[in-house]
């Protein structure tokens, strides 16, 4: 009865936040409280009804990282390789594989979930994955520009119109000090959330073997190796980039704003330490800094 009504739940606030919400003659905040209230209700009811939750901000290798735990799924029951794990798509569709929770934890609800609550009451395991905070803001920077919807970029109270990269990075409220903000918040928590474990994007990169085992034991029993290096080959940024341009995969997440801008595609870079690329030395002096005055030093960037 309880997976019911948060279904139900989910449901009705989904549709009320993208269909009803941004169309009603209301003030624009209050519009925005609404969405963000609903989203909330949303996210709570994704939780509860999840067998694991993963924590990113936008940008951190959560795409790629879902690939290759899709691509493990699909071969260790034999669905379908244009399905994604979504939520519980796959869980539908047999159900061994396990329902996953992926959420950004933006603002949006993060206010309704009560993490650590959940955590005490219900410890399934929670991932936190993280990613240079300088590569993150740089490569939202190309999401926001070429990927967002209007809605996506109302409900998130997104700027609009031109902004230069180096601007749009240094702004407090989508910028690098957003993402660090988010970082720092989360890494307090990882001492009060026994389930919590930390992974990091460089090291997912480094060696992508043993760090996939790492997360598939945490959802439960001990990987086949031999697969798990079948599913990082499979994942590799090329082949990825040349699925998503073929539209071999069935989810907008893995869909080009515009086949024929690379910056529009989900698989982008991927390059380590590539926010360097876009800005003067003065400019990476100034976002170094800022990284270097204001994120814990435990995340080791």
């Amino acid at each position: 009865m309880t997976i019911l009504i948060d279904r139900i739940s989910l449901v009705i606030a989904k549709v009320a936040r993208k269909k009803l919400i941004p169309f009603l003659p209301m003030p624009r905040q209050k519009k925005l409280d609404a969405a963000r209230w609903l989203r909330g209700i949303e996210d709570r009811a994704r939780l509860d009804m999840s067998d694991a939750a993963i924590v990113s901000y936008e940008k951190s290798g959560r795409t790629w990282l879902r690939v290759m735990m899709s691509r493990y799924y699909q071969l260790q029951y034999d669905l379908p390789s244009d399905r994604l794990l979504n939520f519980d798509k796959l869980h539908r569709l047999d159900p061994r594989a396990p329902t996953v929770f992926f959420t950004h934890d933006r603002g949006v609800g993060r206010n309704a979930v009560h993490w650590e609550q959940k955590s005490t009451n219900d410890p399934i395991p929670f991932i936190l994955l993280v990613r240079d905070p300088r590569d993150v803001a740089v490569s939202y920077y190309f999401e926001w520009l070429y990927r967002m919807s209007d809605v996506e970029r109302w409900v998130n109270d997104l700027p609009r119109g031109d902004i230069s990269i180096f601007d749009f990075v240094m702004r407090e409220d989508v910028g690098l000090l957003a993402v660090i903000h988010f970082m720092n918040r989360w890494y307090g928590s990882l001492s009060r959330m026994p389930n919590l474990s930390l992974f990091r994007y460089e090291d997912l990169r480094a060696d992508a073997v043993t760090e996939l085992a790492k997360i598939l034991r945490l959802l439960g029993g001990e990987p086949d190796m031999a697969r798990v290096k079948e599913v990082v080959a499979y994942a590799e940024f090329e082949k990825m980039k040349k699925r998503e341009q073929a539209g071999e995969v069935k989810d907008s997440r893995l869909a080009p704003g515009d086949p024929e801008n690379p910056d529009s595609f989900k698989a982008r870079r991927a390059k380590i330490g590539g926010y360097r690329d876009y800005f003067s030395e003065e400019e990476v002096r100034q976002i170094d800094e800022m990284v270097a005055d204001n994120l814990n030093r435990g995340y080791g960037y």
